[in-house]
């Protein structure tokens, strides 16, 4: 390839790509010599978030010189493979109902494994990737339920179904999952998860940067400039509602033709009702809550979305103005978090950039409110940093499997509960290449205790998805 071509960071700033031969071979992912103990993995991230509408798979190719040096990484390929009807529609019934069996979960957690592990095939099959050139797979699994603050007589828990073993055995793959659980075996709350790539993309030397998330649930991390702590400062938090509400109105109102508000376009026909929009955020007691804190389904689900429609419909509003307001409900929550705990974060009007991901980036009706209530800020897509937005959680569950594989801390966010260090961060189940895996986690660092990572470099952006 001659001379390694300038790469750009997330800061703007331009740095040498210092390995020459780069990605030379493509997806096909016959990997450099490993000499002197350096890092190169290749990670197939896979998610598959509340709503079931797919399977995001990101291959992300990982290269470190050395333990202290920056983390250099790659998308190679990315794709959103089809979740089939005959599971999404007993996990979602399931889900909705919030009652089953053991019998039935057992069998869901196996099927859910053959699903994961068929779109691995499927997603390998169709891009031409060489399975054998795939070192692992971090997979978050179907989350059916996730009690991260329980209340007196519970136990904190996480239940993500999709059995590693499974996906490693129709693979051969090694697997990582349960990414939830193992931060709540040390003390956490199990969610957000992100926060790890977040900080690294974004963290700069003067900027104050918030990553907003909405996708099901809205989560937010804001990352500090450098000069105020930066990735050792972020905080983070679920906000509240993202598009589950959004969605649920949209599956009622068209008799389940229509999953979401297109381009916001019901919400953009309608007219907010804003009383129904403060009564709901004044009193809703996870939205009012201190940070940290998580949410998911069980808190805003289906059944809380319907008692918020049938308040509309009792008004007498329209089905766009349901869906008007209730949108309103997702935008307005977002700017409440950022404002409604100063003693986390006294800064909401002195943010200098966030960065939206998730599919309710793409509602206009949720991002021009935000700029309305934020005019000093700018509001760009995170796949300015290189990494689609649409990508984000694959890739952030490819570089939490290679954490767990390296046994290596990732970063914390300080709000959080505890910030006791984990260092196997899922569970692993071992595949064809688990020894020779093994052999070069060791050898990475020979041996010794890995510094957590601090520094990652986007070596090529990623542009050829389109959503």
């Amino acid at each position: 390839m001659g001379a390694a071509p300038n790469m750009t960071n997330v800061q703007g700033e331009h740095k040498e790509n210092g390995y020459v031969n780069g990605i030379a071979n493509g997806v096909n992912g016959i990997h450099q010599s490993r000499a002197n103990g350096s890092l190169d993995i290749t990670v197939l991230g896979m998610n598959s978030g509340t709503a079931m509408d797919g399977i995001d798979c990101a291959l992300v190719r990982y290269r470190q010189s050395s333990p202290k040096a920056a983390l250099h990484m790659e998308i190679l390929q990315y794709d959103e493979m089809p979740v089939p009807q005959w599971i999404k529609k007993p996990i979602l019934r399931m889900l909705r109902e919030t009652n089953t069996t053991p019998s039935l979960m057992s069998q869901l957690n196996v099927q859910l494994g053959k699903m994961f592990g068929q779109a691995v095939l499927e997603f390998c099959d169709k891009w031409n990737i060489d399975r054998s050139s795939v070192d692992l797979i971090g997979s978050h699994g179907q989350t059916i339920w996730l009690l991260s603050m329980p209340k007196e007589g519970e136990t904190q828990s996480a239940f993500c179904l999709g059995e590693g073993t499974v996906i490693s055995g129709i693979t051969g793959i090694t697997t990582v999952t349960d990414f939830r659980m193992a931060e709540q075996a040390v003390g956490r709350q199990g969610a957000p998860l992100v926060a790890l790539i977040d900080g690294l993309l974004l963290h700069h030397p003067s900027k104050l940067r918030i990553c907003q998330n909405i996708g099901g649930i809205a989560n937010l991390c804001i990352i500090p400039p450098d000069s105020e702590g930066g990735v050792d400062a972020m905080i983070d938090w679920d906000c509240g509602p993202g598009n589950m509400f959004i969605d649920a109105a949209m599956r009622f109102f068209t008799d389940g033709e229509m999953e979401y508000d297109r381009d916001g376009e019901w919400g953009a026909r309608g007219t907010v009702n804003q009383a129904i929009v403060d009564r709901y955020l004044a009193t809703n007691e996870y939205c009012n809550h201190t940070p940290p804190k998580t949410t998911g389904r069980e808190t805003f689900g289906d059944g809380e979305a319907q008692q918020l429609i049938d308040e509309c419909l009792a008004q007498g509003m329209t089905k766009y103005d349901t869906v008007a307001t209730i949108t309103r409900i997702t935008a307005q929550n977002i700017i409440k978090q950022y404002r409604g705990f100063p003693q986390l974060f006294a800064k909401a009007d002195h943010i200098d950039e966030i960065y939206m991901c998730g599919g309710g980036a793409r509602n206009p009706n949720i991002i021009n409110y935000l700029k309305e209530q934020l005019p000093r800020t700018e509001i760009k897509k995170l796949d300015e940093t290189g990494v689609p937005s649409d990508a984000k959680e694959a890739v952030s569950f490819a570089q939490q499997a290679l954490e767990a594989i390296l046994g290596r801390a990732a970063l914390v966010p300080i709000n959080s509960d505890t910030l006791t260090p984990n260092t196997i961060s899922g569970k692993i189940a071992p595949g064809r290449k688990w020894r020779e895996l093994m052999a070069q986690a060791i050898a990475f660092g020979h041996g010794k205790e890995l510094p957590t990572v601090k520094e990652m470099i986007v070596d090529s952006a990623y542009t050829k998805w389109k959503p």
